[in-house]
């Protein structure tokens, strides 16, 4: 799990937004990439990224399936059309990958994330903090007499969406765990 301490002053916007840099029509991107689960896949695959000057966004990975000994890497890049699909042919050479998923073009998927988040406040802010984590859905996992620690499991705009209503509140850290996707269907 990422975790980030709130800075004040540093920029509200989420790595997850879409930017154009450039001028370029970049798209956002989630890839399932399985591979063999033996030491070092990860780091030639971030490897291609770094690389490449490719950025990612948001990586999660875990064993999928014991007996048949692999892993499910989930990424989430963004780029141009062709960068994307540079990404997907490269990524599909390197020898311990057994498929490579474009979800975001192969039809509809769902994306989940979890995050933490640590509210620091008294007073009207506590009360607002807990009308809006029960507007979210948000699980109080931790409570003292200054702060809450909140759960939120969702998509990643929603998670967006209920930092920046902590933020003015008193949002001191948070944590995310990275997007987790599956193919609808």
């Amino acid at each position: 799990m990422n975790a980030l301490k709130i800075d004040k002053g540093t920029s509200s916007k989420s790595a997850y937004n879409i930017r154009s840099i450039h001028g370029t029509d970049e798209e956002r991107h989630t890839l399932a990439v399985i591979v063999a689960n033996e030491p070092g896949v990860l780091a030639r695959v971030i490897g291609l990224f770094s690389g490449r000057g490719y950025n990612i966004e948001s990586l999660t990975v875990a064993e999928v399936d014991h007996e048949g000994n692999t892993s499910r890497i989930t990424i989430v890049t963004t780029g141009t059309p062709q960068i994307i699909e540079q990404i997907k042919a490269q990524l599909g050479r390197i020898v311990p990958v057994y498929d490579v998923h474009d979800l975001t073009v192969e039809g509809p998927s769902v994306e989940r994330e979890l995050s933490m988040f640590k509210v620091s406040g008294t007073g009207d802010k506590r009360v607002e903090a807990l009308r809006l984590a029960d507007v979210f859905r948000a699980n109080v996992v931790d409570s003292t007499l200054t702060s809450f620690t909140f759960e939120v499991v969702g998509s990643p705009e929603k998670i967006d969406a209920f930092g920046e209503l902590m933020r003015p509140l008193g949002l001191t850290e948070m944590a995310r765990t990275g997007v987790a996707a599956l193919a609808r269907g």
